[in-house]
């Protein structure tokens, strides 16, 4: 019952790990909870996972310490996972924005890594509950002890895979948090990421009618800005742009302070002023005009909302240029100050984990206790929608087994 590596994880990043650390002919142990082997990867995506990007640096990615993540991703990139799709031969294509997806499952994904594991010797546990993990700072092989509902096992090194706390449908839990602070590392306090913002009542109320409807806008916050679709729902926003800028509000809780809005531009690529003075000796009504370029619905509702039947119901050549300064204003930056987020059962990914100051971007072990290793989303590495996280995982995966 003694491995070289015990893996605790059988996700992306940690079937990615296993099957690098087999190679290099460690005997290694993966774990899991779950009856199914990377359960994350066959939903995501519509179940055709958007496994990685074709465009990925650093700047995709957000933590305390931003650059942490540049080395591994430059050591194992993302043409290095599509060459092993390419041997594999599972077809894939592109969306916009570089995505990629599989063209028929995400099972092919799975299959890829499981049989990259087998190949490699790894022996699998699951499901299999981990009651306890011990460590001895003194014994270099025996190291790490687990003691789980299928026996005891020892390992040399134990690498943490366990994701974060989305999707707790899924079997998301607190685990590798717990057994970072277990063993004196710290942890970001973990928040829900690519999610959906719920308004406070009395800015959805207005706008609850038109829930459904679809805008292409630009959502930003300090100097981060993205421009696709804005879903307005029952509850607040939602759509690509409001799940990518989502995770950037929420950084703001770690500086502490009171927090800001974030603006939404609806019309995009265009000066509103100089494009409400074209018009301004028309007759058209304003949510008319609007209406060139946003759901005619939404045009009215909110120029009732930012202005009442003034804004609503007079042509726009008798509003004053007070008026039209501030419609102008909002309407290239509307601001929007969300009541919170739909929480982890809503959330794509979680911002925040184990720290990065307490590991080694270079191996992903932990500082202060060699053999200690932590890998994909339960470190504080969060990316951006469009298949950065997968990234993530089998980048940190890829480097740890190298090591571990």
């Amino acid at each position: 019952m003694h491995f070289d590596v015990i893996i605790i994880g059988a996700g992306a990043a940690g079937m990615m790990c296993a099957a690098q650390a087999g190679g290099r002919g460690r005997r290694v142990l993966l774990v899991d909870h779950a009856d199914k082997l990377g359960e994350r990867i066959r939903i995501s995506g519509g179940g055709r996972c958007n496994f990685t990007n074709r465009t990925v640096s650093a700047d995709n990615y957000l933590s305390q310490n931003p650059h942490f993540c540049r080395s591994a991703l430059a050591r194992f990139t993302q043409f290095d996972f599509i060459a092993m799709m390419d041997r594999r031969r599972i077809p894939y294509h592109e969306r916009e924005h570089g995505q990629l997806f599989c063209d028929e499952t995400a099972q092919d994904i799975i299959d890829m890594l499981r049989d990259a594991c087998e190949d490699a010797g790894v022996r699998f546990a699951h499901p299999c509950a981990v009651h306890h993990v011990e460590a001895n700072r003194e014994a270099p092989v025996k190291r790490f002890a687990l003691a789980t509902d299928q026996g005891r096992f020892t390992g040399q090194s134990l690498v943490v895979a366990t994701g974060g706390l989305a999707i707790p449908k899924i079997g998301a839990s607190p685990f590798g948090y717990r057994l970072a602070e277990q063993f004196g590392i710290p942890v970001v306090a973990p928040k829900p990421a690519l999610v959906p913002l719920a308004l406070v009542p009395e800015m959805l109320e207005p706008i609850k009618p038109l829930a459904g409807a679809t805008l292409d806008a630009t959502a930003s916050f300090d100097q981060a800005a993205f421009r696709e679709n804005v879903l307005i729902t029952h509850r607040g926003l939602s759509g690509p742009a409001i799940l990518q800028i989502s995770s950037y509000w929420q950084m703001q809780e770690y500086a502490g302070g009171k927090k800001r809005p974030l603006e939404i531009d609806l019309l995009p690529g265009i000066d509103a002023g100089q494009w409400l003075e074209q018009h301004r000796q028309g007759r058209v009504q304003l949510p008319n005009l609007l209406a060139e370029h946003l759901p005619r619905r939404f045009a009215q509702e909110w120029c009732a909302l930012l202005g009442g039947e003034k804004l609503a119901s007079r042509p726009i050549g008798e509003l004053g240029r007070r008026d039209l300064a501030l419609v102008a204003s909002q309407l290239n930056a509307w601001p929007l100050m969300p009541s919170g987020t739909l929480g982890f059962a809503k959330a794509e990914v979680t911002l925040g984990g184990v720290s990065t100051d307490a590991l080694s971007s270079k191996t992903m072990e932990a500082k202060a206790l060699p053999g200690l290793f932590f890998i994909g989303e339960v470190v504080d590495v969060t990316g951006w929608l469009g298949g950065y996280n997968f990234q993530w995982a089998w980048s940190s995966g890829w480097v740890a087994g190298q090591f571990a």
